[in-house]
């Protein structure tokens, strides 16, 4: 029976309903976890707390001072700097004070230059904005390049251009401007160093919870949809590399000119960046693994469905894989000498299920071992990878050596 157009575009507009409410939801939870994390104890969503309760004290502090206290006519300008100058680190509250105290003079002047030559706001707007606007786009003012042609609009509009008005507005920008500073320098100074362990703890935490997870789905049995979202979930791995990139970037910036750094415990020092590296190159191969798998059940792809048994040897693979993963955040949480012998161990059964596994190739038609031998590779990859940085190897009959290449 034919579709009519009303129906179907009834049925697309259910289907988009259908996701923005899935997006809603994982949204929701997604703020649910991280007031968890911030309420259960230190890390990078209770450092986020931290800072946005400085800003808005730093904004009320400067408020108190200047359209409280002093009753400054431009009082606005200072909580309106402040609050944005409570940035990540105290080398960045610097830089942008400085970009943004240029920027809003450059825009009062040019605003009050264009009114007090023309003499009418809409003939000075018309001339300035198309300047500020120019100005603010200056990579050199980054992000705090929008105050020009904003400052511009608040001066025209206002009518706030006399010579007076001029140096009100850039003092009490320049009180915001210290309070703003001082506020992120000396109270709780920011240091990045938890953000580092965190995205550190994260990469083998996840991994193993992936891997774990497929590991039980195979078994249980699984079919399109969870593969579909095994492959996202290992997606989403790069975005962690991405963090600890960030992160070490931000920890580096955070030495800067901060007045409390030495005064703050950090711990152990954190592993180099040869870690990160090592990541990295764990990373590409899940993801093509997972990549794989879901084309292995997926009704557009020609790849065949693996047969009960690669599959259930498969499991034991990506267990093993898991645990090994599970170690590495183990040892990052202090437990040293036990997590490396659980990771040896561990390593060792995956590369013996690996070598089962590789095994079955011979029992295989044309199509069936096409589909296996992908992921035969992917996975000999991802445990080349996870091997020790000290080369050590499992017992007889486990991992290959580099002249291997015999397929069964």
């Amino acid at each position: 029976m034919a579709v009519s157009e009303s129906e179907h575009r009834s049925y697309r507009g259910g289907a988009a309903l259908g996701r923005m409410w899935q997006w809603l939801r994982w949204e929701a939870a997604a703020i649910g976890r991280s007031a968890r994390r911030a309420a259960a104890g230190p890390g990078p969503e209770r450092d986020v707390v931290t800072q946005s309760l400085k800003a808005a004290g730093a904004a009320a502090a400067a408020w108190a001072l200047t359209g409280w206290w002093w009753n400054a006519p431009m009082a606005l300008m200072a909580p309106w700097t402040a609050v944005v100058l409570v940035q990540s680190t105290v080398y960045r509250s610097l830089r942008s004070g400085v970009q943004q105290l240029v920027v809003i003079a450059l825009g009062t002047v040019l605003a009050a230059g264009a009114a007090n030559l023309t003499g009418d706001t809409m003939t000075a707007m018309v001339l300035v904005l198309p300047v500020a606007v120019l100005i603010g786009n200056y990579a050199r003012f980054g992000e705090h390049g929008l105050y020009a042609p904003t400052t511009a609009v608040f001066v025209l509009a206002y009518g706030s251009y006399s010579g007076v008005d001029i140096l009100h507005r850039l003092f009490e920008s320049a009180v915001g401007a210290v309070i703003g500073i001082a506020v992120n320098a000396l109270i709780l100074p920011p240091v990045h160093l938890r953000s580092v362990r965190d995205s550190l703890r994260r990469l083998p935490e996840e991994c193993a919870d992936l891997l774990h997870a497929v590991a039980d789905g195979l078994r249980e049995g699984y079919g399109r949809q969870e593969a579909d979202g095994w492959h996202d979930r290992a997606r989403h791995i790069p975005a962690v590399l991405a963090d600890l990139r960030d992160a070490r970037l931000w920890t580096r910036e955070s030495y800067r000119l901060n007045p409390g750094h030495r005064l703050r415990r950090t711990g152990a020092a954190l592993p180099p960046t040869e870690w990160d590296q090592a990541w990295e190159r764990i990373a590409d191969p899940l993801v093509a693994l997972m990549r794989t798998l879901a084309s292995t059940v997926s009704e557009e792809s020609p790849l065949r469905r693996l047969p009960d048994a690669a599959v259930a040897q498969l499991a034991e693979l990506l267990g093993a894989a898991g645990d090994v993963c599970a170690a590495d955040r183990a040892f990052l949480g202090g437990r040293g000498r036990g997590a490396r012998q659980e990771r040896a161990r561990a390593l060792e059964s995956a590369w013996s299920a690996h070598g089962l596994l590789k095994r079955q190739l011979v029992e295989q038609d044309s199509e069936t071992a096409t589909s296996l031998g992908g992921l035969v590779a992917q996975s000999q990859q991802l445990l080349h990878e996870l091997a020790p940085v000290e080369g050590e190897q499992p017992a007889q009959g486990g991992r290959p050596s580099h002249g291997d290449r015999s397929s069964g």
